[in-house]
């Protein structure tokens, strides 16, 4: 900065008024600013240049926009004098007179330290130094200030003190070093040391000019981790300060302008210098942040170096009190309670990822998501891939599998410490991005870990970048971005290089067939390790298998659990009560557990039946302990049917859950009606077998179950005890043997057809399902079990009331229903009308006495068959009308409207 001194003085002003200020920045070694004190905003200001004496020029720099200039250096002692005012003055109070205004308004007088004249005048000590030199144009030998100048002057040059020593001066001048030519390699140069420093001009907040010590380089440094509201240049040319941005900027001035301070630089990305001014009276950084004059910057927070804890606190210090920037701010979290915002929780599920399943105190069940954290996702081509395969998230893609892993295997079942960090609102879907729910998201800590920081750092998940103005973060969002730094560097997980790890997991729930291969597997490997993926009811839970890798539907042995509700395509099917306590109570018990499982049998439908185990409770006898489910009469096969038996009894005794009502015995009521013949309804329980592909039923007589038992037992003892010599048997069509099921053990059955020896068809009499068998697995029946003794169980029955789809697929959706809602379960059956080839029946749930047929037509899976009979004709009625609502509401076959007046041919149907 160029000095200025006074012009020749022809009268000094009689009147010169003494003025205070503080002083803000020293221009030259004759020129400062002085402030007044700040009122509501930044103060006023006024530039005062010292009469009567001249000090050196500063150096300047050429303007950027004149290339043909060039770079003005110091003069000789001119940064000396600067310095020695400096040193003296910033930050000081001083009392000054104004003896002369230019027309331009420039204006000089007389300054002094302290609050009157009685202070060091400055003029004099400057040129006591030898820093400035006297203006003697124009000097009155009446002024006594003037001459006492000149006598310093004097006494400065006999002394040789300043700019009249030998030697010129030329070693006073500074190199200055406006750029830098390679700024990274300079900041990596210093290693993060401390480095002397004067600030030398503040642009906003947090960006000043720094002239480096003892080289001279004149950097501009940006504030690490921090941004400061700024000053936008318009198109015009014109600065429009963004709120608060002035006062910020007159924060960091009255603290650093021209002060001496120490600075770390500590990065230098896209050739911006980041760094952390230090100085004896604190840390700038940190006091604007408290003071709500800046808000945390992720891309350069991650490079401070002072500690990013300390500034988080501070920003929220600023939040809680609303000051400045933040005088309108809401916490993401204002709407909650303490309670709600902080919390203890048991962990009931990890689903995928980033989020988990937990219980509260109060027993509310509640999803959180971990704070910004992102699990492991398929990106770019892959997404597109295998669009016809069925995609499953957890085992297809790469890491989602180890991450849940890592998450359940610490969590479930624990206690973990959940502070809420802020709710996310519901989000619409997008052109590429799915719906969302509300979700809270939280920072779940145990055992002192913050398990996201866990995640991230084995590589597990990756943190979300968020607009700077987003304050709906992870309260530990440093240690989020810190952690997943350290997996990139050691390349953890999602950053390895390496081959992405691939699960091949088989999922045979449903499949029949390959049900039926592995069931023998499972038969034979007595207790089995799994991982408990779901739980669909209290005693229908999927399965992993971690040593065979494949997934399974597991149904549990010897109880009969009340059923829950499921939607079914005609509405949703009612819960049965107390299904919602017993699958809670399995879910509580057993979910994403590792458990212990033995296979016995499997249903039709390829679902497998057993016994499951958890930390030596059998989850089946545990149920029936807590009365919410009761002993099925297959249990009675098995070594754990006099424990349920006992378990039941106490319950029943004691009018628990399902035995409140076990005394209340269903009544059959029988309508009386005045015609000549009455419908007969006289239902009896009955065992469902087989369903067949043409919705023909097998089924036992419940009466009778106990000597099919009895028989069985005491026919395989016998064949134990003298097994039938393998390939003995000859087998012809329409003879009684026995077969050997695929389970390893021998029923009773009827050969139905000979294709080869190796190809036998047969027909299960007491079960009704048949199947090919090789004459190895048949021998002759012991003629002490032929259905002489004990006729065969399994009768046919087909659905009175309603007409089987002669369509493949429309049969196909009436079978898969029946056979998941009475298949292997106790039902109440009627018959109503006899048939050609059986008899038609209605049956009834066995709890609910719903009509099974009936709700098939309510669902509109199948048209009525009109009988004509007088004494029907109430039920037809009934059957009828749920056709028409099913009709009204389109449901599946009526999807289209009424088919049946000129294509029912084509469909299947007949009117």
């Amino acid at each position: 900065m160029a000095s200025v001194s006074a012009p020749a003085q022809t009268a000094p002003s009689s009147a010169a008024t003494l003025q205070r200020g503080i002083v803000k920045m020293v221009l030259s070694g004759c020129a400062i600013i002085v402030r007044g004190q700040p009122r509501g905003g930044p103060p006023p200001e006024r530039q005062i240049n010292l009469s009567n004496v001249r000090a050196g020029s500063m150096a300047r720099r050429a303007a950027q926009a004149q290339p043909d200039t060039k770079d003005t250096p110091d003069e000789p002692w001119a940064f000396q004098a600067r310095e020695f005012l400096r040193k003296k003055l910033i930050g000081k109070e001083v009392c000054f007179t104004v003896e002369i205004k230019t027309a331009l308004g420039r204006e000089y007088g007389m300054v002094y330290l302290g609050r009157d004249t009685t202070g060091e005048n400055i003029a004099e000590s400057l040129v006591n130094e030898g820093l400035a030199t006297v203006r003697r144009e124009g000097i009155r030998g009446n002024n006594l200030e003037q001459a006492r100048l000149c006598d310093l002057e004097d006494q400065s040059k006999a002394s040789k003190k300043g700019m009249w020593s030998e030697g010129g001066g030329t070693h006073t001048i500074r190199d200055l070093k406006y750029t830098i030519e390679n700024p990274r390699n300079f900041v990596d140069s210093l290693h993060q040391k401390p480095i002397n420093a004067i600030i030398e001009h503040v642009r906003d907040g947090s960006v000043v000019r720094a002239l480096l010590l003892p080289d001279y380089y004149l950097v501009t440094v940006m504030l690490s981790g921090v941004k400061c509201p700024t000053f936008k240049r318009e198109a015009d040319g014109a600065e429009s300060p963004e709120p608060f941005a002035a006062e910020a900027k007159f924060f960091t001035e009255s603290r650093l302008l021209q002060r001496d301070v120490q600075i770390i630089l500590e990065s230098c990305p896209n050739q911006i210098i980041l760094g952390t001014i230090l100085h004896p009276n604190g840390n700038i950084t940190e006091l604007l942040l408290k003071e709500g004059f800046a808000r945390c910057v992720d891309w350069s927070m991650a490079v401070y170096t002072q500690g990013a804890e300390k500034l988080r606190a501070a920003e929220r210090s600023a939040k809680e009190r609303r000051v400045r920037i933040w005088k309108d701010y809401v916490a993401p979290t204002a709407n909650l309670d303490q309670k709600d915002r902080q919390f203890v929780a048991k962990v009931m599920q990890v689903v995928n990822a980033d989020a988990m399943v937990v219980k509260l105190n109060s027993g509310e069940y509640k999803t959180i998501h971990l704070s910004s954290i992102r699990p492991p996702r398929i990106e770019g081509e892959e997404k597109n891939k295998d669009k016809d395969k069925r995609f499953r998230p957890l085992y297809d893609i790469p890491y989602m599998f180890e991450a849940r892993e890592f998450l359940r295997k610490k969590l479930i079942g624990k206690k973990v410490n959940v502070t809420v960090d802020y709710i996310r609102a519901a989000t619409g879907p997008g052109e590429s991005t799915p719906a969302f729910s509300e979700r809270t998201c939280a920072t779940v800590t145990i055992g002192g870990i913050n398990i996201a920081e866990a995640l991230v750092s084995k590589g597990l998940a990756t943190v979300i970048r968020y607009r700077q103005d987003d304050d709906q973060r992870s309260s530990h969002y440093d240690e989020l971005l810190a952690a997943e730094a350290r997996a990139i560097k050691n390349g953890k997980g999602l950053h390895s290089k390496k081959e992405v790890p691939i699960h091949r997991v088989a999922d045979i729930s449903g499949e029949t067939q390959k049900a039926k291969q592995f069931l023998p597997f499972l038969q034979r490997a007595g207790r089995s390790e799994a991982v408990v993926e779901y739980v669909f009811s209290g005693s229908r839970l999927k399965l992993y298998m971690p040593k065979e890798t494949c997934l399974i539907t597991f149904l549990l042995a010897g109880i009969e659990c009340p059923r829950s509700s499921r939607n079914m395509p005609g509405g949703m099917q009612v819960a049965e009560p107390f299904s919602e306590e017993a699958m809670m109570f399995t879910k509580e018990l057993v979910m994403q557990r590792e458990v212990e499982v033995e296979v016995e049998s499997m249903d039709k439908a390829g679902n497998f039946i057993g016994w499951l185990h958890i930390e030596g409770v059998n989850l089946s006898v545990a149920l029936v302990e807590n009365a919410l489910s009761k002993v099925h009469f297959t249990a009675e096969r098995s070594a754990y049917y006099k424990t349920l038996v006992s378990a039941e009894e106490g319950c029943r005794q004691r009018k628990e859950k399902v035995w409140a009502n076990y005394e209340e015995k269903p009544v059959e009521e029988v309508v009386h009606l005045t015609e000549e013949k009455e419908r007969v309804a006289n239902y009896k329980p009955v065992y469902v077998t087989e369903i067949t592909d043409t919705l023909h039923i097998y089924a036992q007589d419940v009466e009778t179950g106990s000597q099919l038992e009895s028989l069985m037992e005491t026919m395989r003892a016998e064949i134990a005890a003298q097994p039938p010599v393998e390939g003995s048997y000859a087998a012809r069509r329409g003879d009684y043997c026995i077969a050997k099921f695929a389970d390893g053990e021998w029923y009773r059955a009827r050969v139905e057809k000979i294709e080869s020896p190796a190809k036998v068809h047969v027909f299960y009499i007491d079960y009704g399902n048949r199947e090919v068998v090789s004459s190895t697995r048949l021998a002759a029946i012991p003629p002490a079990f032929s259905n002489r003794t004990l006729p065969a169980q399994a009768t046919e029955y087909t659905f009175g009331f309603i007409q089987v789809p002669q369509d493949d697929d429309a049969r196909a959706d009436v079978v898969d229903c029946v056979v998941r809602d009475i298949q292997n379960s106790q039902c109440l059956l009627n018959v109503e009308y006899s048939g050609v080839t059986c008899p038609h029946v209605t049956i009834q749930f066995g709890d609910t006495k719903d009509d099974v047929g009936l709700g098939l037509v309510k669902e509109g899976l199948v048209m009525v068959d009109v009988r004509k009979e007088k004494y029907l004709q109430k039920m037809v009625t009934e059957y009828l009308n749920s056709q028409e609502s099913a009709k009204s509401a389109r449901l599946n076959i009526w999807r289209y409207g009424d088919f049946r007046a000129d294509d029912a041919d084509e469909f299947g149907y007949k009117r």
